[in-house]
């Protein structure tokens, strides 16, 4: 998962792409990215880390123009530990675009070849951002027959990409000297939102970022989403121009944004992702009133943050007292999406403390967002029980993780996956909690869609159904064995 952000202004635009990337750093955290365009100058920083460690004001200074885009990552293919493939990517023909991306795309593997063998185009890193820009620039050139550049041209290179890559992806690419170019898989898997501001001379100016709240936080109005499958161009005076570049589109968002990935603050595809958690509660509730013994619950608690909406909507639809038995320490990130099972497990206890006062002989249920690997929930499980808890019931808003996401979450292998072959009981007795509840998952996608107009969500993590229809058993074989979580 990445965060993107892209943006169109009459003035500099550093200082806006940068606040909007700290806006999306819950989305990323291994490497971050600005790229700015001055007329046809492109401007440059990437390095490792976090937002406010990586861009120093001397880099500030160098990232000129009014038009820019930035980068969050966190890897979900190529190498983690590479500033090399930290995003934005570049090429330099035709015109000179530069991009970034989030999401996955699954057909690296013929992708790769083509370009070699036919397109005859160099990749220097494994990241399939490099791919799929070199894609869209080879399509681009095909389709221009002079040196200027109007949107069908660019319209019908997306049309070309999507025809050839599979997965997802939302992408904002700038073209040198001509504007901002935004674009979004077939089914709409990762987020991408349009934002716009009218200035007192009647110009408009344009955000698109992965998120809504980075509109509301900087002061635009948020248009709508940039349609799956759909294309958004932007010159560079904010001329803006759409069209739909894929015939058989549909909206298919993915359930784990609602779930943990996005701020409950941002509003994905018509649908509050704040208000998405409180009904996962309220489904939640039902189901631990089925299956928890009666009056074996004294009190309920979050795992802060993501799952504190879903927590307060279980406590009070069981009329149970709600407590906050963990304390955060924000200063570190959040342990699903940093690379590495040993980091992950050591940064738990750096990241959460355990106060005994309000665990000390009583019986918890501990609510949490979902469940991945597991390491996370069993260490959270022995932290209870070492400040006092008598009992400890685990409950999990979204359903068993059982199958790798090859859509940009970080779960490559189904062997890392708790639920993966196992059942409920010994996933309870790996993590040492008495009772293990999980949210169905008809009740997770009736929670999440309830009163939008999306009818389906891509839950293959939790079905084993891939909504490309392309992922077969070989390809997932193939992703264990090549890429590391």
């Amino acid at each position: 998962m990445c965060g993107i952000v892209g943006i169109v202004s009459s003035e500099p635009v550093n200082q806006l792409v940068y606040d909007s990337l700290l806006l999306l750093q819950h989305r990323g955290q291994d490497s971050t990215g600005i790229a700015t365009a001055e007329r046809d100058t492109f401007h440059v920083v990437k390095a490792k880390g976090q937002v406010r460690e990586a861009f120093r004001t001397r880099d500030m200074r160098s990232l000129l123009g009014t038009m820019g885009l930035g980068h969050v990552r966190y890897a979900t293919h190529g190498n983690a530990g590479s500033e090399q493939e930290a995003q934005p990517f570049y090429v330099n023909a035709p015109y000179g675009i530069i991009l970034v991306h989030n999401g996955n795309l699954t057909n690296t593997r013929e992708l790769t070849q083509e370009l070699f063998h036919i397109d005859r185009r160099h990749l220097n890193t494994d990241s399939d951002t490099e791919l799929l820009l070199n894609i869209l620039a080879h399509e681009l050139q095909q389709q221009v027959s002079g040196l200027d550049l109007d949107p069908e041209t660019v319209f019908n290179a997306v049309s070309r990409v999507h025809e050839r890559v599979e997965g997802s992806y939302a992408t904002i690419a700038m073209i040198a000297g001509h504007g901002l170019l935004a674009f979004r898989d077939p089914f709409g898997i990762r987020p991408l939102t349009l934002g716009k501001r009218v200035l007192e001379s009647g110009r408009d100016e344009w955000v698109v970022a992965s998120e809504s709240l980075v509109m509301e936080s900087l002061g635009y109005e948020v248009v709508r989403d940039v349609a799956p499958g759909e294309a958004v161009f932007i010159s560079m005076n904010g001329e803006l121009f759409t069209k739909q570049c894929a015939p058989d589109a549909r909206l298919v968002p993915c359930a784990f944004e609602f779930v943990y990935l996005a701020r409950p603050d941002s509003v994905l595809s018509g649908i509050s992702v704040y208000e998405a958690r409180l009904r996962l509660g309220n489904r939640l509730a039902d189901t631990v009133a089925q299956w928890a013994p009666s009056g074996d619950i004294d009190v309920v608690m979050p795992i802060p943050d993501s799952s504190r909406p879903a927590a307060m909507q279980v406590a009070q639809k069981l009329g149970i007292e709600y407590r906050e038995g963990f304390y955060k320490n924000r200063y570190v990130g959040r342990t699903f999406i940093m690379p590495g099972q040993a980091v992950r497990k050591k940064s738990v206890r750096q990241k959460l403390n355990a106060m005994s006062t309000e665990f000390k002989g009583k019986n918890v249920l501990i609510v949490d967002d979902s469940i991945v690997r597991g390491t996370t929930s069993k260490e959270i499980v022995d932290m209870a029980r070492q400040a006092g808890a008598n009992k400890v019931t685990f409950a999990s808003a979204a359903p068993p993780v059982r199958f790798p996401h090859v859509y940009g979450i970080n779960m490559p292998s189904r062997d890392e996956l708790v639920a993966h072959n196992r059942k409920i009981p010994e996933i309870a007795a790996y993590m040492g909690a008495d009772h293990l509840i999980y949210q169905e998952v008809a009740d997770m996608q009736a929670a999440i869609i309830e009163g939008s107009s999306v009818k389906e969500l891509e839950m293959s993590c939790f079905t084993g159904d891939y909504v490309t229809g392309t992922v077969s058993p070989e390809y997932l074989s193939w992703v264990e064995r090549t890429q590391n979580s």
